[in-house]
């Protein structure tokens, strides 16, 4: 047989299965897209519809009221939930490995979205390092205050030893220069005045996330001016913030219930209050040249709608 027949042969059939792989994956793609396009479409709905109601004047300006309130009346839930409760449990995966790194997850998820958002919408690095400083500087607060009230409490309470009870009486042993940490850690018992950290370091990243959120729909609003389609990462990230926000409301609302401690949970409440009111109400506001960052969407988009976000 002729090489240059046998060469055309070959080719020939190399491009006949092309042509069926080609369809085959046309096949496959088509219900793909039926099934994609819905779904894109509700996301971006559920994604608009989130984005509304985290920017609306309602939910900026009377967040803060509502999760005081919570603080304060939700200990009154101990009173009817049950004590056989998952969330009853203090190891349960929840309080491991969400509560125990609150800040973490926070600055990590609220960190990127501040980036990615001042990075797309205005392409400046120092732009996006200023606005993302505001992350940090939250961190910074939540590290001192921890650090703080950690000192405060080895200071103001002091570890015992129970004893085996003499005539019926129960005995403790006072153990001197003993930390709250240590002491818990020798199964020892610790008795003094504490602020709890944990709803300390919740309402304020409620708070954080509620503030750094709430410029999304201007976003939104910005790309459809100029008539281009939202980033999908940032979308993402958007909607992950806010599944995080859920879950610190809920963790909030758990401790609250089941591990209720007045006035300790109360005083954590108002410092994490007191430290948002100082930052995003009161530094934040400043002008850049008093060494603000500025407050969230400062610089990034055009329009009366951000003079409006501000006030």
């Amino acid at each position: 047989m002729d090489p240059n027949s046998e060469n055309s042969w070959t080719s020939f059939g190399a491009e006949v299965n092309l042509e069926k792989l080609q369809k085959v994956a046309a096949e496959l793609i088509l219900p793909g897209r039926f099934i994609l396009r819905p779904l894109s479409a509700a996301l971006d709905l559920v994604t608009r519809l989130l984005a509304w109601v985290l920017g609306c004047s309602l939910v900026r300006r009377h967040f803060h009221l509502m999760l005081s309130g919570l603080v304060l009346f939700g200990p009154l839930l101990s009173f009817w939930v049950s004590k056989y409760s998952i969330f009853a449990n203090g190891n349960h995966y929840l309080y491991r490995k969400f509560l125990r790194s609150a800040w973490g997850w926070t600055c990590i998820l609220a960190g990127s979205f501040v980036a990615l958002l001042s990075f797309s919408a205005r392409r400046s690095v120092s732009l996006t390092l200023r606005h993302l400083s505001r992350i940090g500087l939250a961190g910074l607060l939540w590290w001192s205050s921890r650090c703080l009230l950690t000192l405060l409490e080895d200071a103001a309470g002091a570890c015992y030893e129970p004893l085996a009870p003499a005539l019926g009486q129960p005995l403790l042993l006072l153990h001197e220069d003993q930390s709250k940490a240590s002491c818990l850690k020798a199964n020892m018992m610790w008795r003094g005045y504490e602020v709890s950290q944990e709803t300390l370091v919740l309402c304020l990243s409620c708070l954080v996330l509620v503030e750094e959120l709430s410029v999304f729909g201007l976003h939104l609003a910005q790309e459809r001016r100029l008539h281009r389609s939202p980033s999908s990462p940032l979308g993402v990230l958007f909607l992950l913030c806010v599944v995080l926000l859920v879950i610190w409301m809920v963790l909030l609302l758990c401790l609250l219930a089941y591990f209720p401690a007045w006035p300790s949970q109360q005083l954590g409440g108002a410092l994490g209050y007191l430290g948002w009111r100082g930052l995003y109400q009161g530094w934040y506001r400043l002008t850049p040249s008093q060494g603000s960052p500025g407050l969230p969407g400062e610089g990034l988009f055009t329009g009366t709608d951000s003079d409006k976000h501000s006030q």
